[in-house]
C-alpha cells in the first residue's frame, strides 16, 4: 500500500467542519426534546382506557419501526412537496427524526411505565396524592429512571443517525465531509476525521445525558446507583 496521508488540506477545512458539527448538535437536540415529548404522550396512549387511542399509538409506532428513516425522511421532503405541502429542508429534517425517534421512545417509556408495580400506586393513593401527583412522582419520572439508560443509548444513536439527512440536502456534518472530500480528493483523510468527530460528539453528549441525570434522579445519586 503506497498511499501518503495528507491531513493538511482537510483540517484547514475546519470552518466548514465546524459549523456542519455545529448543525448536527441542532438536529440532535431538537430532535431529542421533542422526540422525547412525542414518545412519552404514545407510551401514555398506548397504555390508554380508550381502544381507538391505543390502535392509532400503536399504528404510529409499527409504521414507523418498520420503515426506513431515509424513506421517511424522503417521504416528507420530497413526497409531501410534490402534494404541495413544501417545507425547509432542515425543518423537513428535524420533523423525520422526531417522528422517528419518537416511536423508538414510546416503546422504551412503555416498559418503563409497565414495569410500576400496581401497588405503588396504590400506596400513592393511599397518601391522598391527587392523579397528577401520582402520575407524576410515582409512575413518569420512575419509569423514565428506570429506562434511562436505554433512552440515551437511543438519543445516541439519533444523533449518529442524523447523517442519512445529508441524502436529504441537509448541510451537517457529513453532507459538509462530502463537499470537503470532493474539493480536496482526500477521501480516506476526510472520514479519519469525521470518524473522529462522530466520536467525540457521541462522547460529549453521554456526558451530558450523565449530568442530566445527576440533577433530575438526585435519589441514584444519594444511593451511588449507576445510570
Amino acid at each position: 500500500m503506497n498511499y501518503t496521508f495528507d491531513f493538511a488540506s482537510v483540517l484547514e477545512q475546519w470552518p466548514l467542519l465546524a459549523q456542519g458539527a455545529w448543525v448536527t448538535v441542532k438536529l440532535s437536540f431538537c430532535a431529542t426534546v421533542l422526540g422525547f415529548i412525542l414518545g412519552t404522550l404514545c407510551a401514555l396512549a398506548r397504555n390508554s382506557r380508550l381502544g381507538w387511542l391505543r390502535a392509532v399509538a400503536g399504528g404510529y409506532v409499527e409504521l414507523i419501526r418498520n420503515t426506513p428513516l431515509l424513506i421517511q425522511a424522503y417521504f416528507l421532503i420530497f413526497g409531501l412537496s410534490s402534494a404541495g405541502l413544501t417545507m425547509p429542508i432542515m425543518a423537513g429534517a428535524v420533523l423525520a427524526l422526531v417522528i422517528n425517534i419518537g416511536a423508538y421512545t414510546c416503546e422504551i417509556v412503555r416498559a418503563g411505565i409497565e414495569s410500576i408495580p400496581k401497588d405503588q400506586l396504590e400506596a400513592g393513593e393511599c397518601l391522598a396524592l391527587s392523579r397528577l401527583q401520582v402520575f407524576w412522582h410515582v409512575v413518569l419520572r420512575p419509569a423514565v429512571e428506570r429506562v434511562y439508560p436505554s433512552l440515551t443509548s437511543q438519543f445516541v444513536l439519533l444523533m449518529l443517525a442524523s447523517s442519512i439527512m445529508s441524502a436529504v440536502g441537509a448541510e451537517e456534518l457529513l453532507g459538509v465531509a462530502n463537499r470537503i472530500q470532493s474539493d480536496t480528493y482526500r477521501n480516506f483523510e476526510v472520514f479519519i476525521v469525521l470518524w473522529g468527530v462522530y466520536l467525540a460528539l457521541s462522547w460529549l453528549m453521554r456526558l451530558g445525558f450523565w449530568l442530566l441525570a445527576q440533577v433530575v434522579f438526585p435519589r441514584r445519586r444519594k444511593l451511588g446507583t449507576p445510570l
